[in-house]
């Protein structure tokens, strides 16, 4: 699965603001402003702007214009999932060639195919859909988040293919990792 940028800073614009507001709890602090969540996350402004509209749409941020606007949460944090993020800004969790596995036929011997591909959702809505802003901001993931990285096996990298594919694979595995 590729986790696009767009996705990794709608994730981290949101646990900016869980984050200050839970901070702020019964204190004034209603909105966070754009420049702060710029700041603590290094997004450039206008890329926040356009990921916060994108999350506004999905109803997973509101905003108020002015000197006392900024963004808040539409929702608690803990009902937020990172499921909801991803659907927020890329669409679905998994398609096949621009479709939902379920609308996607094989013939001969391909034909079991689509199971692979509705096994491989399953399994990302499994992670995706359980694990919070709430969680992330606070540090704490659920036990099965831990019992899977625990496994060495979950941090091994595996061999990449030749070619330009398999280059760009290897250019982004030695890449820094994200702050999630």
């Amino acid at each position: 699965m590729h986790i696009s940028p767009r996705v990794d800073n709608a994730v981290r614009i949101l646990l900016e603001i869980a984050r200050i507001q839970s901070n702020h709890v019964g204190a004034q602090q209603d909105s966070v402003k754009a420049e702060t969540i710029a700041a603590a996350q290094e997004i450039p402004p206008k890329i926040l702007e356009a990921t916060a509209a994108q999350l506004r749409r999905a109803g997973l941020l509101t905003s108020r214009r002015g000197p006392e606007g900024g963004y808040r949460l539409a929702r608690a944090a803990d009902r937020i999932s990172i499921a909801d993020v991803i659907r927020a800004v890329e669409g679905p969790l998994a398609s096949v060639r621009g479709r939902r596995p379920e609308d996607v036929r094989y013939s001969g011997v391909a034909e079991p195919l689509q199971q692979v591909w509705i096994a491989l959702r399953v399994n990302i809505r499994a992670v995706l859909e359980e694990v919070s802003i709430a969680q992330i901001a606070t540090g704490e993931l659920p036990e099965f988040v831990d019992a899977l990285t625990a496994d060495p096996g979950a941090w091994a990298r595996r061999p990449t293919l030749e070619g330009p594919a398999g280059a760009a694979a290897e250019r982004e595995s030695a890449a820094p990792p994200n702050r999630v």
